[in-house]
């Protein structure tokens, strides 16, 4: 097998998966990844013939060698997912956590790539877990029809174990040491849809976003976000009892998917539509048509009831999900028809009501704040209650994604406006292919081997009037047969219920039924007579009745939003927008953004760009994410400019008026007052607040201050260094470091010059990083004298590039990756792959005005390895 199923399955714009190889893995590698997908299993795999040959092993593999466990073989993976650990957003293939729970060489016996043809591998494991010989069997007989079934075996040796659990006894990861809810709950290498998480792509400056950022905290676990939302403080929210009925927003078909950053774009799940109302403990499960379906979802109410909400009223799809982790709607079915819930995943997308406040005139973008924070608190993340993510703007894209993942297309809506108990041009639907409900009339006899039924006749209702709109026969297995031929006998009748006329060969052998039944179907196009062309049956619609079940024709975008009727809340919105106020006002009413409120939010403070301190503070909300890795926990250096660029600029160590909230202190020094550190998002927009343009962090975080984690050459260009000569220094100054066997990472420092950064475990101290840049620096300026220079002297400096090497004292700082600097342009420091380098125009070439841009269209995080590399001087 090659790489190419691997690939079809995944989209590599939404899950940090490995696209390629990348570096090269040791040979013959064997890993083993814990995998909390749909279902938990254990991934095993091998390296053979230049990929990693991979089985799915549902219940993990036995240290005893009487127990054969069933190893379903799937897709070839590359030889870098041997190292991947993070979390696959749900929606995406395989969605859920993901572990390195073990990892290390194997020794196969004989020819490998033979053995492997022919279905027994029998191997030796050098891993950290699993040690001793092994056997991989492919079965046979009608287990083994399709050569996907195979049986993972331990041979009875040294290493053999029949009395321990190997599962439960080492449940942690072999590369971080942490156990899956950690993994899970860390953030790190996870793809976020609305622009969260290192790996994420931030699509617009926006003040509604969801905090899952979770930096490292000074004993490594993340840092709990101090983000509190409470209903009452939200936009339009009203207390009020909780109503006991509730009908749920329902979506208009469209043509296309709105564009624009004003829309919201969430997966389409094949499923069945639920309310949750939760009730002092109490959970009730209501279908959009108003029926109680508690008693079919025991379990998923159970999981509710276990959440401390005490009135709250939640809106999601329950759906079930298939192998290739995509919402499975006849699995569904099979699974409720068994009685069995607990294979299901109810996916929540919006919360109308919550603790005693209507939320229905409150702005969506704000509701969804408010659920993911509440699930991010109180659900595990190998529940089966998942909060379903939204991605802002880019509509199109979003639409072609989600078709290529098979998924049944995008429901669009508007991130301010309120909750509508009613079907709603606010929220639309785009399909990636034609399906809908149609009304079950009737049944032809099987033929040959068929059981049950041929063919189902299907129709909708037209001004009341039930017409015809043909047949399906195909998309049935063998069980959906005769259970839908069990309940038609129960409805049969003497004639068609059909008010228009069939000719002779649509109604020859047909056996008719009440209308009462519904089905979903897929079909290609209607025809000009009306009936639909290659249809396939996906299964009965039991929360639907008949009588609602129309022919659904898609409208324009601009002619659903014609007659948008705007809620409150969006009235609310618009009309803070489009108020005339004096400038005096707005200073004096303030914004609140993260939870901070910025007093002057219309100052101009970048007067180039008439960047305002408002669109500052909105600009790191939007790349929040990408910064606070690189200043979280250390102690920094800042630059205030209280004015603004033009007005005065001061470096400032050690703050001596009170601290924000959102800041604290560390002390470095008894004798020198605190520096100070951020935590999260609501620090970073602090630091705003108090009219800091550049933030320079410590090259080493507050519980290791004595130990660096980096080391920053900074190359300062003198007069006439040409810009090509500056991409030849960093380069060469790379390939230096290279020589160490360390590894290095540039980027912009948004002023003239470059950095070229090398990571580091924590280790060495101050002293000894100083002189290893210092010797570097030295030996560079010997090489070639008349390029650059290793001393600070100004009058020097003509012609020459400073490699300045004094950034790595205890105490000195350098620009923070993607920080602001107080220079005209309202410029960035950027990190960038080695490979951007030589397209790259100048130093100041990124800014606030095209930050979130390249963001958001990266594939990947440029400095993806940063904090995973350890290496040491």
């Amino acid at each position: 097998m090659s790489l190419t199923e691997y690939k079809r399955k995944r989209n590599f714009g939404r899950t940090p998966e490995p696209e390629a190889n990348g570096k090269a893995a040791p040979s013959n590698l064997f890993v083993v990844q814990k995998h909390a997908a749909s279902r938990l299993h254990y991934d095993f795999r091998l390296e053979l013939d230049g990929t990693l040959k991979s089985w799915a092993v549902p219940k993990g593999p036995s240290l005893n060698p009487s127990v054969k466990s069933l190893a379903v073989h799937v897709e070839d993976h590359p030889l870098s997912y041997g190292s991947f650990e993070g979390t696959i957003p749900q929606g995406q293939y395989g969605g859920g956590t993901v572990m390195v729970w073990d990892q290390g060489t194997w020794e196969p016996e004989g020819d490998p790539s033979l053995a492997y043809k022919k279905g027994k591998l029998s191997f030796v494991l050098h891993g950290e877990k699993l040690k001793g010989r092994w056997s991989l069997v492919r079965m046979g007989g009608r287990a083994g029809e399709d050569g996907k079934n195979w049986l993972l075996i331990k041979s009875d040796d040294k290493s053999a174990n029949k009395k321990k659990n190997i599962l439960t006894a080492e449940p942690t990861s072999v590369l971080s040491g942490r156990e899956m809810q950690e993994i899970a709950d860390a953030g790190d290498n996870v793809w976020q849809s609305n622009g969260k998480g290192r790996k994420s792509k931030p699509t617009t400056v926006s003040r509604a976003k969801t905090k899952k950022q979770k930096p490292a905290s000074k004993n490594g676990k993340p840092i709990t976000t101090k983000l509190k939302i409470q209903a009452s403080e939200l936009t339009g929210a009203k207390k009020k009892p909780q109503p006991k009925e509730f009908k749920p927003q329902l979506a208009t078909l469209g043509t296309s998917v709105p564009t624009g950053d004003k829309w919201i774009h969430e997966m389409k799940f094949d499923g069945y539509r639920l309310l949750a109302f939760f009730e002092k403990g109490k959970v009730r499960l209501v279908t959009r048509n108003g029926n109680d379906w508690t008693h079919k979802f025991p379990t998923l109410a159970k999981t509710l009831s276990e959440l401390p909400f005490d009135s709250a009223i939640l809106d999601g799809e329950v759906v079930s999900l298939g192998e290739e982790g995509l919402p499975d709607f006849q699995q569904l079915q099979n699974l409720l028809k068994r009685g069995n819930d607990k294979e299901i995943v109810y996916y929540l997308f919006d919360v109308p009501f919550y603790g005693g406040y209507s939320l229905t005139e409150t702005p969506l973008i704000e509701r969804k704040q408010l659920l993911a924070v509440l699930l991010a608190k109180h659900v595990r993340s190998d529940s089966i209650i998942r909060y379903s993510d939204h991605i802002e703007g880019q509509g199109d894209s979003v639409l072609s994604n989600a078709c290529k993942l098979d998924m049944e297309g995008v429901v669009s809506k508007q991130a301010e406006s309120g909750y509508l108990q009613a079907r709603s041009p606010g929220w639309i639907k785009t399909k990636c292919t034609k399906r809908q409900e149609f009304v079950i009339c009737g049944y032809t006899k099987p033929t040959g081997s068929r059981v049950g039924f041929g063919a189902l006749l299907l129709g909708y209702y037209d001004n009341g009037k039930l017409i015809y709109a043909g047949r399906v026969g195909t998309g049935f297995n063998h069980t959906s047969l005769r259970q839908i031929h069990s309940e038609l006998k129960k409805r049969k009748v003497d004639s068609s219920p059909f008010d228009n006329s069939l000719n002779s060969s649509q109604s020859r052998g047909v056996s008719w039924v009440r209308p009462e039944l519904v089905g979903e179907v897929e079909f290609t196009e209607w025809t000009d007579e009306g009936l639909l062309r290659h249809p396939s049956f996906q299964g009965l619609r039991e929360d639907k009745p008949a009588k609602q079940i129309v022919r659904e024709k898609a409208k324009p975008v601009k002619n659903i939003q014609k007659n948008f009727k705007t809620t409150k809340a969006t009235k609310k919105a618009a009309s803070k927008k489009e108020t005339k106020k004096s400038p005096r006002q707005k200073d004096d009413e303030g914004f609140t953004i993260a939870g901070v409120t910025i007093t002057n939010p219309d100052r101009v403070i970048y007067p180039e760009q008439g960047l305002t301190k408002r669109g500052l503070a909105e600009f790191y909300e939007a790349i929040g994410d990408w910064i606070l890795p690189y200043v979280v926990g250390r102690p920094l250096t800042l630059v205030r400019c209280p004015q603004g660029r033009k007005g005065q600029c001061f470096y400032q160590k050690h703050l001596t008026d009170s601290l924000p909230d959102n800041l604290r202190g560390v002390v470095v020094n008894e004798e020198e007052d605190e520096y100070v550190v951020l935590d999260d998002i609501g620090g970073l927009i602090s630091l705003v607040q108090m009219g800091v343009l550049e933030v320079h962090p410590w090259g080493s975080r507050e519980e290791k201050l004595e130990k660096p984690d980096q080391i920053v050459f900074d190359l300062d260009p003198g007069p006439g260094v040409a810009w090509e000569q500056m991409i030849g220094a960093a380069r060469a100054v790379r390939k230096r470091i290279a020589s160490h066997k360390l590894k290095s990472f540039v980027r912009t420092s948004g002023g003239k010059g470059l950095h070229v950064v090398v990571p580091l475990k924590p280790g060495a101290t101050w002293e000894a990083a100083k002189e290893f840049a210092k010797t570097l620096a030295h030996e560079m300026q010997q090489d070639d004298p008349e390029l650059y220079i290793a001393t600070a002297s100004k009058a020097k400096r003509n012609k020459k590039i400073f490699i300045d090497y004094l950034r790595n004292s205890r105490g000195a700082t350098s620009v923070a990756s993607y920080s602001t600097r107080a220079r005209a342009g309202a410029p960035v420091a950027m990190p960038l792959r080695w490979e951007e380098l030589g397209k790259l125009k100048s130093a100041d070439q990124y800014t606030v005005a095209n930050t979130v841009r390249r963001l958001s269209s990266l594939r990947k995080d440029p400095w993806e390895e940063f904090f995973k590399i350890r290496q040491s001087l």
